[in-house]
């Protein structure tokens, strides 16, 4: 059984770099479209939410499309580190919470991004890089 589930290796790392590359084409796009109003919220500068926004959505596109995937996946692996601090120091949003997304949708990201920058595209893409 376990043989035949190892068939579908690149199939499974497709199903994971899509499902991670929607994920954060849809958390860019807001960025990009209403800076000012997510500046507000997180204190940031308009300019910095568009630059956020960005590299979210170029960068989930990326490993989507298998376009210098690896290069996406870290640099999104950095905003997950941003994304945690931020979360934990300036927020002081437990590991879980039932009022509030917690780290640890963050954490399962970074960990997520860190195994696609290591281990590439596996067999779907259309750069191998």
């Amino acid at each position: 059984m376990l043989d035949a589930i190892m068939n579908y290796q690149d199939e499974a790392m497709l199903l994971l770099r899509v499902v991670v590359g929607i994920i954060f084409v849809y958390h860019g796009l807001p960025k990009i479209r209403k800076p000012h109003g997510m500046a507000q919220g997180m204190g940031w500068p308009a300019w910095a939410i568009v630059v956020l926004g960005l590299v979210e959505a170029l960068g989930g596109l990326g490993i989507l499309l298998g376009v210098y995937m690896q290069v996406a996946a870290l640099l999104l692996a950095l905003v997950m580190i941003g994304a945690t601090w931020t979360k934990i120091a300036k927020w002081k949003i437990p590991f879980y919470t039932q009022t509030a997304t917690g780290w640890e949708y963050d954490l399962v990201l970074f960990v997520v991004l860190v195994y696609i920058t290591a281990y590439g595209p596996a067999g779907y893409s259309l750069m191998g890089y």
